[in-house]
């Protein structure tokens, strides 16, 4: 294949790209390194536009094809931004910034989407425009919809979105799709008993808000045991319990902090509903008061049925269908792309990264083996999508 052959020839010079990205991370939206490289190589290739700053710092380039007479324009996203997580790998690449890393593979995901804008932007066999997006802050501060906020689907005319993310433990050369759910959506609690402080030599005198909290965290494991429907899936996980200064103090008040994981409005709904039913009684029965405070942050992910089964085709040409899996059961898991799939029809697919560390983990690297396998389906999904010479793919 055309694509594969051309990709292959500069697969290294990709790695190297990748490679620098990997010694100089960077967090959330400061990203102003990455972001100026990324620019750099955009306007290099002879991309149509390219425009900086958006959504604090995220690029988008746009490269139209030797016709637009379809007026489809599709884009295609990939995330920048590194973890705070001191690297432990002996890699001759490795982070040097101190408590930072790409453990997510953020960089190889910039690298394959800067490969394929390099390989779109010479050849041009499409009709209409492909619209890269590089995003800022995806690891926990939405950058997606700092995006959308700036306008990105309008200003761009996007009209339906792909994404794509490295999948540790699955074999390089393959890929991983699937049609509805993908990914959970990701929403935090927090629940504050306020009890009333003493000395912890006298607890008679006081209302111990820890003893409620301990209650409380074991009675939080009935909603998704005993509320949630059991054909219907639900995490809901206390990540953070804070209370009191002093080991022989009992503390005025204590905090617990959380994560809830649905995929579905209702459960979803039932869940921030049961939260302060059953916070406020198990407070009071221990003489404390509950506040619960609930925050949606990122929505569910959710594949359309007809992009991704555009990207199993494409994906199949690539690899061979053998090689793309399609019953890889949902994750509850979060990603922000979600916000951009409820902006606009789209899809999400994995590619294999190996025998890697897990994601997050400060052993992680991204396998520049699979470089030319995303590289080659970002580029087939353009000239699939928006065939030349016009037409439905």
């Amino acid at each position: 294949m055309a694509v594969i052959n051309r990709v292959a020839e500069f697969t290294p010079e990709i790695a190297g790209w990748r490679q620098h990205l990997h010694r100089n991370p960077e967090l959330l939206f400061d990203l102003a390194g990455t972001s100026a490289f990324v620019a750099e190589k955009l306007r290099e290739f002879g991309c149509d536009i390219v425009e900086t700053g958006i959504g604090q710092s995220g690029v988008v380039a746009v490269i139209r094809g030797r016709s637009g007479s379809s007026r489809r324009r599709i884009g295609l996203r990939a995330d920048m931004d590194a973890l705070p997580i001191e690297e432990i790998g002996e890699a001759g690449y490795r982070s040097q910034v101190p408590g930072k890393m790409h453990a997510c593979g953020h960089d190889g995901h910039t690298a394959m989407l800067l490969g394929a804008a390099r390989y779109l932007a010479e050849t041009r066999n499409f009709d209409g425009e492909a619209v890269l997006v590089f995003q800022p802050a995806e690891e926990g501060a939405n950058g997606a919809r700092a995006m959308l906020d700036d306008g990105l689907m309008e200003r761009f005319g996007i009209q339906e979105i792909y994404g794509m993310h490295n999948l540790p433990g699955m074999e390089v050369g393959r890929f991983a799709v699937r049609a509805g759910p993908v990914m959970a959506a990701a929403d935090t609690f927090r629940i504050t008993l306020n009890g009333k402080g003493a000395h912890a030599a006298m607890p008679h005198m006081g209302r111990d808000p820890i003893v409620a909290a301990c209650h409380l965290v074991t009675a939080l494991q009935s909603i998704v045991s005993r509320d949630v429907d059991s054909l219907d899936r639900a995490v809901v996980s206390v990540g953070r319990i804070s209370a009191g200064d002093a080991f022989n103090v009992i503390p005025h008040s204590a905090e617990i902090l959380g994560t809830v994981r649905t995929f579905s409005a209702q459960v979803q709904d039932l869940v921030e509903k049961r939260l302060p039913e059953i916070a406020c009684p198990i407070a009071a029965a221990f003489g404390s008061q509950a506040e619960a405070a609930y925050s949606r942050e990122v929505p569910a992910m959710i594949n359309r049925p007809e992009q991704a089964a555009l990207l199993e085709r494409v994906a199949s040409g690539i690899v061979g269908e053998d090689n793309v899996v399609t019953d890889m059961p949902a994750m509850m898991g979060a990603e922000d792309f979600a916000e951009m799939l409820n902006a606009r029809p789209g899809a999400y697919l994995f590619v294999g990264n190996g025998d890697s560390a897990a994601l997050h983990h400060p052993a992680y690297d991204f396998s520049d083996d699979a470089i030319p396998y995303g590289v080659s389906l970002w580029a087939r999904l353009v000239e699939t999508a928006m065939p030349a010479g016009g037409g439905r793919p």
